[in-house]
Parts: structure tokens; C-alpha cells; sequence
């Protein structure tokens, strides 16, 4: 391996960004090709790479999101600023994701949730995406999770681990 290859390898993933990123793709193959919760897990459990994610938590946020992606959907909308149409497959997943994951895991620190998202996206989204999505992201985590984010303010706390 050269050494420039060495620099671009990415640090293997934990087995909840695994599951994260499973369940980011099967959002857009719900989105995009219309699959159902079932057939998106059927395919998913194929994946080279499957067995090394958290399948409990990829089931889990994947059934959450997509039984929830109205309302989710409803509480994002008025921190984009633009029709939710014209916002990306990946990044409209990434969101819901995200959303989902503040609203009903309060066992994940919001900054966490933020960070996964961010990373998500640069893996996944166009070349700025992570930036609307940080933006959003940090909007809504005051909505959802008010209590958490203000004791962070006063605190000054770093950002948890995953």
C-alpha cells in the first residue's frame, strides 16, 4: 500500500455507525425505490459488512424513522430552508435519522447524534451537505432535547463519546 492510500483509509467503523449507515441506505431505498421496512431488511441482512453492525439498533431506527417520518419530517421542516423536496435523498434520510434519534434515544447524548449525522453525511452526501445538515441538526436539538442542550450550555461540556 502507498503511502498517500494509508492516509485516505478511513478507521474502521464501531458496530452502531455500521448500523447508522445501514439504516441511512435502506431510508433511501424507501425514499427513492419505495421498499418497505420488510424488504429493506431482507436486503440489508445480504450486505458484506451487515453481520459487523448492531442489527438490533439497525432494525430498531430504521421500524422508529420509518414509522415516525411525518412527524419527524414536521418538526425538521421549519429549520431547512427550503422546500423538503429539494433537499437530497441522502440528506432527507440523514435527518429523519437524526431526528428519530433525539426524539426517542435519549440515551445518546444530542451531540452524538449530531456528529453521527455529520459524519454521515460526508460519507454519503453531496460536498456540502454535512454543512446543512450540522445547521439543521443544531436548531432542532433545542426542540427535542431542551433540558440536555441547556445544561451542555452551561456546563461547557465537551462532546460525549459514542
Amino acid at each position: 500500500m502507498t503511502e498517500a492510500a494509508g492516509k485516505n483509509k478511513r478507521p474502521p467503523s464501531s458496530s452502531r455507525r455500521r448500523a447508522r449507515e445501514f439504516v441511512v441506505q435502506g431510508l433511501y431505498q424507501w425514499q427513492v425505490g419505495g421498499q418497505d421496512e420488510a424488504a429493506i431488511e431482507a436486503q440489508t441482512e445480504t450486505v458484506p459488512g451487515y453481520e459487523k453492525a448492531d442489527s438490533a439498533m439497525f432494525k430498531q431506527l430504521l421500524a422508529e424513522t420509518l414509522a415516525d417520518a411525518e412527524q419527524l419530517q414536521a418538526v425538521i421542516a421549519p429549520f431547512v430552508s427550503r422546500p423538503w423536496g429539494e433537499v437530497s435523498p441522502i440528506e432527507r434520510g440523514i435527518l429523519l435519522l437524526a431526528a428519530c434519534e433525539l426524539k426517542h434515544h435519549i440515551e445518546t447524548p444530542y451531540r452524538v447524534v449530531i456528529n453521527e449525522a455529520i459524519e454521515l453525511t460526508k460519507q454519503f452526501g453531496g460536498t456540502d451537505g454535512h454543512r446543512f445538515v450540522n445547521g439543521v441538526l443544531d436548531k432542532l436539538a433545542p426542540q427535542l432535547r431542551p433540558a440536555e442542550v441547556a445544561d451542555a450550555g452551561r456546563k461547557g461540556a465537551p462532546p460525549a463519546g459514542n
